[in-house]
């Protein structure tokens, strides 16, 4: 194989584990900061993609737009269904959260299914971002190398923002001890709320960024959040940088996987993720209980 189309690869498995990396990094903050396994992550990613589709057909608003308002918008109806719905199963027993969850994908994807059919639809590629870079040995197309290099940009930006502000240390203290947070006057459950806002809000990024891509389709996150959630497995529940990094590393294992053997392509992730539970129950970033 010439080292374009090993380059290649490599572009393509970075890509998909981008999506994973932002996907995972809003279901690891939705489980660090609530306890619950957001199975509906996937239906997010995809209102992402149709929202900003929506919004190009109807009003016609550019891509650059819509990769600000479509997350936005799905934020929004992450807090609507946190305040009135998904606020009902926090608590220590994680298995209500998943089957709530799991049942809000099923709804979200069979409204779209509804209103739009199944029909895949096309988003068109930003002009500025068309076409790429001859580099002799190897063409880089320039909404590949976006994809990747502004998803590794939302990732970092992320754990910053969680892990160095005041803001994000608040979030962390009313994961570990609401009881005495509240207590110096925090208002917890709004904390909650934003903390699930914002983590539904990265899986519409992604969907906005995947749209010219891929196709646009009601269908299109099923099959993602399941890989995502073996991904989060692998790096551990609630761990912020072991949902990038383990994204970013098992889309680049996939990516190859598929040219030196197709066959396993589709299962290589579920492989790793059941080697490192036999050796690590929590995950390679997780922390033993």
């Amino acid at each position: 194989m010439s080292p374009d189309q090993l380059f290649g690869q490599l572009l393509v498995g970075l890509i998909n584990g981008s999506f994973y990396a932002l996907l995972a990094l809003g279901l690891s903050i939705i489980f660090g900061l609530l306890g619950i396994v957001n199975i509906a992550q996937g239906a997010f990613y995809m209102a992402g993609a149709y929202f900003s589709w929506l919004m190009l057909q109807t009003l016609g608003v550019n891509y650059w737009a819509a990769l600000v308002l479509s997350p936005l918008m799905v934020a929004l109806l992450g807090v609507v269904l946190e305040k009135f719905i998904v606020f009902r199963v926090y608590g220590p027993d994680h298995m209500p959260g998943l089957l709530l969850t799991l049942g809000l994908l099923l709804i979200i994807q069979g409204v779209f299914v509804y209103i739009f059919g199944a029909v895949a639809r096309p988003y068109p590629t930003p002009d500025a971002l068309r076409g790429g870079w001859d580099l002799s040995f190897v063409f880089l197309p320039k909404y590949r190398v976006w994809t990747v290099a502004v998803s590794i940009l939302v990732c970092f930006a992320t754990w910053f923002f969680i892990e160095k502000t005041s803001l994000g240390r608040t979030l962390r203290a009313a994961n570990e001890n609401p009881v005495l947070t509240r207590a110096f006057g925090v208002n917890v459950p709004a904390l909650m709320t934003f903390g699930f806002g914002f983590g539904v809000a990265l899986a519409g990024f992604a969907g906005v960024l995947a749209a010219p891509l891929y196709t646009v389709s009601p269908l299109m996150g099923v099959d993602l959040i399941i890989t995502v959630f073996a991904v989060v497995v692998v790096g551990g529940l609630g761990s912020i940088l072991g949902a990038v990094v383990t994204s970013l590393s098992l889309g680049v294992v996939e990516g190859f996987t598929k040219v030196f053997y197709p066959q396993a392509s589709h299962m290589v992730i579920f492989v790793i993720m059941i080697l490192v539970l036999l050796v690590r129950p929590a995950g390679l970033f997780g922390t033993e209980k």
